[in-house]
Order: C-alpha cells, then sequence, then structure tokens
C-alpha cells in the first residue's frame, strides 16, 4: 500500500527525538516534508539531512515544516540527531516496526529499513508530490523540495 498524489496522508504519531510524541496533525496549517531515510549515522542520509538543516530557513520562507522518519530507536535518532545539529524532528517509526513507512509506501520489506522517499503535503494535509529515488545509493536532491512545495 503507498500514499498516491492527490489523496490525504494517513495519520500517524512517532515518538521524536526528545521522546515527544509527534503526529500528522502537528503539521496541519503548513506545508511539510515527510523525509524517509534508511539508515542514520551513514553518508547519504547524513548528506541530505544536513542539507535540509543548512536550508531550514528558506524552507521556513516557504510556510515548510520537516519531520524525517527512519526505522531506528529514539536513542538511535537522539544521537545521530545531536551530531549533526538537527532542528526538526527525527521520528522513530521503530515498533510495530516500519508500519508508518508502511502506510506511506517507504518501507523496503529486504532491508527492514525505509526507501528513500518524501511526501510533500499541502496545510490540509494532501499528497502534493512524492520525491524517491531508484536506488539507497542516489541521495534526493533539494531543489525538487523547493520546487514541490512552491507549486502548492
Amino acid at each position: 500500500m503507498a500514499v498516491t498524489i492527490g489523496e490525504r496522508a494517513p495519520d500517524f504519531t512517532l515518538p521524536a527525538q526528545d521522546k515527544n510524541p509527534v503526529s500528522l496533525s502537528d503539521l496541519a496549517g503548513h506545508s511539510a516534508l515527510i523525509v524517509f531515510i534508511p539508515f542514520p549515522f551513514t553518508g547519504i542520509c547524513g548528506t541530505e539531512v544536513c542539507e535540509l538543516r543548512d536550508h531550514l530557513a528558506q524552507l521556513n520562507d516557504l510556510d515548510a515544516k520537516v519531520v524525517v522518519i527512519t526505522t531506528h530507536a529514539v536513542p538511535t535518532n537522539k544521537r545521530w540527531a545531536e551530531d549533526n545539529g538537527l532542528e526538526f524532528p527525527v521520528l522513530a517509526d521503530y515498533w510495530p516496526h516500519g508500519a508508518v513507512a508502511q502506510a506511506y509506501g517507504a518501507f523496503n520489506e529486504q532491508l527492514g529499513a525505509a526507501n528513500r522517499r518524501t511526501i510533500v503535503l499541502d496545510a490540509d494535509g494532501t499528497v502534493r508530490d512524492i520525491i524517491e529515488t531508484d536506488s539507497l545509493g542516489t541521495p534526493r536532491e533539494y531543489d525538487a523540495y523547493v520546487r514541490a512545495l512552491q507549486a502548492i
């Protein structure tokens, strides 16, 4: 099952790196990027989230909230977020393992982790774009996020 453009995003509530719950409803009223990553502490994942971190002011100007979702546990995400100075939530889709990634069509059954898939939402929680790559070894392009957000 995967989300499609034009439908409402599936609801979720997951713990952030600070253990506080974050839900889809917390993104309401803003555009949003729901960024699934496969593995914290790896080069491409670090590069992708640091690019989001470095452009957070531009994303704020586009009225976009950012959440990153991994299938890793809260302590792993906390350390990774601290090491990279991330100011947006890094959510743990740890148990039931990958349930939110599955609902969003981002779960890789063979790896037990998420694929590189970003869901772009409008302020009403409707999927407006999906940005993904065909390979875990290929990063998503930041400019694709900007184009998708500007199109809303």
